[in-house]
């Protein structure tokens, strides 16, 4: 929708860019009513086979006939194809982070195999759901995939990071058939330089809806302050209407406030034509929100019914989060009016243990680690977020960059930007959109031209955030990228701050991406052939600059917004400068696990002014070294620090706020302290001491306690300890978990981008006295997870998680075995004489023949009594081997089956009964034919049920 005047979005002095709200209907409670949407789970069940399965190869004219029909699909597209021996898995899934280390692999990949996969799920629909609108949801598939329901095929996709939305409703099934999905999933294909993992990665939901309803992602409600200070919130619902003739709907929006209390309404009405879409606008109007900011991010909400001749049919929650944002070219970035340095971090979607298959919960979990460092901005590096961490960001308080990852203006191109700004426009945290990530073309007439168009589809659905790129290079080029952005974002090229803020004094800029200096937790020498960064802040990459300088360029220069640290957490692949055998990323602020590096406390004096920080670096165990100087650097955000070992000074220095203070201090085991002042007063201090031998294992979960709904998840933070406590950081012992309880350990990291261990199973070797363990509740959990920790010579370690009863999520029902179904029957025409079972040469292209869908309305036998039924298919490998019984429900008239020619059973009666005859066991296609008999002419028989072997 198209703003007012005095709202829009130009390359003026100041961007004046308000609120947004979050639209979470996709995260809205489930209210299971006749007349309101339904959104399930169908994260559990899937089979999964890992390697491709070539379809069969279609000669002749009839099975190329066949072949090209709508629900034809064979080969393990085909809903009869047998897959039980599959494995059986739950999403979110990642199939590559359970692959062994291989030097010859993909570096970028972290040194994973990838390869290709399938994927099945079997589901019912109850009758009742027939006339419904029913999507199919599949949040991310890494990396290209196609999909089949029921045999047809139903979408291609091409980005690793879009969802797919289906509309099943022509295609679904009822009652006890089964309705089928099938997956093949490319993870050949690469859309980035860095471990993108494979196969289901994130979650999947069936939506049932009213024939009119909103659609997904069909809510924008952002909220719009006057140059008065009030406060409207535009409406714009998008329908859909699968009905068959035209609907007119009223709309209607209340704004509710964090208490539940209803603030105010507003509606209109709107006629849906069928199978067509309408808008439906209007405004709602309020005084004197609460603000959301990222110290007290409040959340209002939305609720959008849709009524048809007054009652509900349709409901929609929009969480909403008041606020404004502004861009200004000389002084930065304001929050509310607010100034405020963005203080970010770039990260991919990778955690130890789980890989891109992150469970709800660790999204928490990591933005609390980030706001803990002080950030308050986090760049999606470099594709679109999952849904839950924008969630989370909205909840917890944490700015976000929402970036594209594929870069181009083709129809496929603007799709995929399209469905990224539609799902997540209504965010408040997001604050600006990203079109791409240092491109060749960013300094060319091409570069510039494509901006420019990604730019105008972004507008087409929000003015209200900028859009920005992160450039590189060519910044000073007559046609560059960023002249067709709102606000330029550079990568490293703090050389061009001040030349490109003169040429263009009406940008605003920031700094995109920065830094790049390499470290490895708690090692302080940098050794190639053990494959080691110190943690001093001194490995910087060709192209950047350390913690502190990369800081100083942003923080002296008020016009530049903000920073983005190249990365908050390690990642997988990208192991420069290392070689084989890192497998990861060590740039870093958090090792993978997100247990903090040196720059974490770097930067927490750099950003955090609130309270006193002081920090020092190394540990102090280093035997051996007695009288040899040891470097270390004291990180604090006071104007002084004093060092002393075993209680005598080692004399006070003046802090320098952006390259701290470092010692050279003659190591002697004790106790080294750093001690803060401000104006000769003592406000902090911080402490290492030299440990003692490892004694025993300590477990340490980030929470109390878990929702015992399946879904739930933390890791638990394992730690080798002396006898008096103290983490030993040079200690690495291997350390063997055992969970009792309904849960799993779906996880183990140590952080040590050189480990190959596995990251399934339950041992894992500690690194530098610390390692991580990812525990997940049961499905119905309830009680207590006790977990244990062993290791050989060390006092065990034990923990225990609460688990809280909570009902799960709405799921669609698992069948853990389903029966074969055999499918695509045809039927001969009627004939007032018996016909012979195995007359031969029939096939569905037999225009004589009929196709038929069992379970549907008997055929009226008018012109005779006689038919025969035929189906062809191949029986699972089980049934091959031992055979099966034949079951066909619901059989009127009498009848006679014959399998490959032989009879195997016969109907005496007349009268609707189910038949269960012998299946023989038998390799390859095998033949069913049934000879039904009406009663009489003009009276309805035939196969009136399903008919599965068993």
């Amino acid at each position: 929708m198209k703003a007012p005047p005095d709202m829009r979005i130009s390359n003026s002095l100041a961007f004046v860019l308000l609120f947004c709200a979050t639209t979470l209907f996709a995260q809205a409670p489930n209210t299971s009513t006749p007349s309101s949407r339904e959104r399930m789970s169908l994260d559990r069940g899937w089979l999964f086979h890992e390697g491709d399965i070539p379809f069969p190869v279609v000669t002749g004219h009839q099975p190329s006939y066949d072949n090209a029909k709508a629900g034809s699909s064979s080969g393990a597209a085909s809903p009869e194809y047998d897959d039980s021996s599959w494995k059986q898995v739950n999403l979110p899934h990642d199939w590559a982070v359970e692959q062994p280390f291989d030097p010859k692999a993909n570096l970028a990949e972290g040194f994973r195999a990838r390869g290709m996969g399938w994927y099945r799920k079997y589901f019912r629909l109850d009758p009742a759901d027939r006339g419904k609108h029913l999507e199919l949801q599949l949040d991310g598939v890494s990396t290209h995939c196609t999909v089949w329901v029921n045999g047809v095929l139903s979408v291609r996709n091409w980005s690793g990071y879009t969802s797919i939305y289906i509309d099943i409703t022509p295609i679904a099934k009822y009652g006890n058939e089964v309705n089928t999905i099938a997956v093949q999933v490319d993870a050949n294909a690469q859309e980035g330089w860095w471990y993108e993992g494979a196969g289901l990665y994130r979650h999947a939901w069936l939506v049932k809806r009213s024939p009119v309803h909103v659609e997904t992602d069909g809510v924008f409600a952002n909220p719009v302050r006057h140059a008065d200070g009030r406060w409207w919130i535009p409406i714009e619902a998008t329908l859909y209407s699968i009905g068959k003739t035209p609907a007119i709907v009223e709309v209607e929006s209340t704004l509710i406030d964090p208490s539940g209390k209803a603030v105010v309404s507003g509606h209109t009405q709107v006629t849906v034509d069928p199978l067509s879409e309408s808008v439906a606008k209007f405004a709602l109007h309020t005084e004197s929100p609460k603000l959301w900011s990222v110290d007290e991010p409040v959340l209002y909400s939305v609720d959008t019914v849709v009524k048809r001749d007054g009652a509900v049919v349709d409901e929609v929650t929009t969480r909403a989060g008041f606020r404004t944002i502004r861009f200004d070219p000389d002084k930065g970035f304001f929050l509310n009016d607010q100034p405020m340095k963005l203080l970010g971090t770039g990260n991919h979607q990778d955690h130890a243990g789980v890989g891109v298959a992150v469970p709800d919960a660790l999204w928490d979990f990591r933005i609390r680690r980030l706001k803990e460092l002080g950030s308050n901005f986090y760049r999606s590096a470099h594709n679109a977020p999952a849904a839950e961490f924008l969630d989370a960001c909205d909840r917890l308080g944490l700015l976000v960059m929402d970036e594209n990852r594929n870069f181009g203006a083709t129809p496929e191109h603007l799709k995929q930007l399209n469905w990224e700004v539609r799902r997540d426009r209504n965010h408040p945290s997001i604050i600006l959109w990203s079109v791409f990530n240092e491109e060749p073309s960013q300094g060319t007439e091409m570069g510039y031209e494509l901006v420019r168009r990604m730019h105008a589809a972004v507008r087409q659905l929000d003015t209200t955030r900028p859009v920005t790129a992160a450039q590189s290079n060519s910044v000073l080029n007559p046609v560059n990228a960023s002249q067709a952005a709102d606000v330029a974002g550079f990568n490293y090229v703090y050389r061009d701050f001040d030349r490109y803020h003169q040429l263009n004094p009406t940008k605003p800029v920031f700094s995109s991406e920065d830094t790049s200096t390499v470290m490895t937790r708690d090692t302080y020498v940098t050794d190639p052939r053990e494959t080691t960064l110190d943690s001093y802040d001194d490995q910087v990459m060709p192209w950047g600059l350390s913690h502190r300088d990369a800081w100083k360029q942003v923080a002296e220069r008020p016009f530049v917004a903000g920073t983005v640290v190249w990365t908050g957490f390690d990642y997988r692949g990208e192991p420069q400068p290392l070689v084989w055998p890192a497998a990861g990323s060590s740039f870093g602020i958090m090792d993978l696990c997100g247990f903090p590096k040196a720059a974490y406390y770097i930067h927490q004096a750099q950003w955090i002014e609130s309270r006193p920080i002081v920090h020092l670096v190394p540990h102090w165990n280093w035997a051996g070294s007695e009288g040899k100087p040891i470097k270390v650097m004291v990180t604090s955000n006071q104007p002084t620090v004093e060092l002393r070992l075993n209680g005598k000074s080692l004399g006070q220095k003046p802090v320098d706020k952006y390259q701290m203070v470092t010692f050279e201090v003659p190591y002697q085991a004790g106790k080294l302290e750093a001690v803060a002042s401000n104006g000769g007063k003592e406000v902090a201090r911080f402490a290492v001491e030299t440990t003692g031998a490892p004694a025993a294992v300590r477990l340490l979960p980030d929470r109390t306690g878990l929702a015992g709904d399946g879904a739930d998840a933390q890791p638990v933070t394992v730690q080798i300890v002396d006898a008096q406590g103290r983490v030993v950081p040079t200690a690495s012992p291997v350390v063997k978990f055992a969970l009792s309880g309904p849960g799993a350990i779906i996880g183990l990291n140590d952080g040590d981008p050189t480990n190959h261990e596995s990251e399934k199973g339950d041992q894992h070797r500690v690194f530098h006295g610390l390692a991580q363990v990812i525990v997940q509740s049961g499905l119905g959990g309830q009680g207590k997870l006790t977990m244990t920790a062993t290791s050989e010579g060390l006092t065990s370690g034990e923990t225990v998680i609460a688990l809280t009863p909570v009902a799960p999520r709405p799921a669609v029902p698992v069948i853990p075995n389903p029966p074969l179904f055999v499918l695509n029957w045809i039927r001969s025409p009627i004939t007032a004489e018996r016909l012979d079972p195995n007359q031969p040469g029939v096939t569905s292209a037999t225009t004589s023949w009929d196709n038929v869908h069992l379970g549907s309305e008997l055929t009226p036998f008018h012109d005779g009594r006689y038919a025969i039924y035929r189906a062809q298919f191949t029986p699972r490998a089980t049934t091959q081997n031992a055979g099966g019984q034949l079951v066909l429900r619901d059989v009127v008239g009498k009848a006679q089956v014959w399998v490959d020619g032989k009879p195997v059973g016969e109907k005496t009666k007349a009268e609707k009964a189910d038949m269960t005859v012998p299946f023989p066991g038998g390799r390859g296609e095998r033949i069913v034919s049934v000879v039904i008999e009406a009663p009489a002419v003009n009276t309805s028989a035939g196969l009136g049920g399903l008919v599965t072997i068993e």
